[in-house]
Order: C-alpha cells, then sequence, then structure tokens
C-alpha cells in the first residue's frame, strides 16, 4: 500500500479553513489537514497567496473527483500529482 497525498488549492485562508472543516463532515477525515500559505512566484503580498489544504490519505480511500468538486465549491480545485 502506498501513502496518497490530495492537494486542495484554494484562493484564501478562509476558504482553506471551511474546506478543512468540510472534509471531517462530509468525508469523516479525523486528521486534521494541513494549511499551507503558497505565495505566487515572484508576489510579496499576502493578496496574491493561494492557500493549500494538504490530506494524507494512507489508505487511499478518498475518491479524487468528491475532493475537486468539493473544492470547486469554494473557487479551488485538486492539484494532480
Amino acid at each position: 500500500m502506498s501513502d496518497v497525498r490530495h492537494v486542495l488549492v484554494l484562493p484564501d485562508r478562509d476558504a482553506a479553513e471551511e474546506v478543512a472543516e468540510a472534509l471531517a463532515r462530509r468525508f469523516g477525515i479525523t486528521e486534521q489537514p494541513r494549511l499551507v500559505r503558497d505565495a505566487l512566484a515572484g508576489e510579496d503580498d499576502a493578496e496574491d497567496a493561494q492557500w493549500l489544504v494538504v490530506v494524507e490519505d494512507p489508505a487511499g480511500r478518498l475518491d479524487a473527483a468528491a475532493l475537486d468538486a468539493l473544492a470547486e465549491e469554494y473557487e479551488g480545485w485538486l492539484e494532480s500529482e
């Protein structure tokens, strides 16, 4: 079994926090996802930052399409690796 990591890209911190909460409700995730600020290349302004919600899925049980749909509800997307 290989570890799976899902990265949801969101437009701002508020959206990332809401998605992190929704993951627990919708998918039963018990481990808190990591929130990571991802500044766009060449930008120093906090307004120009995306936020990543990193979800560890060691069992590979989370549906990528459902995660992408959740991210889209908050104007984001699931980053494919």
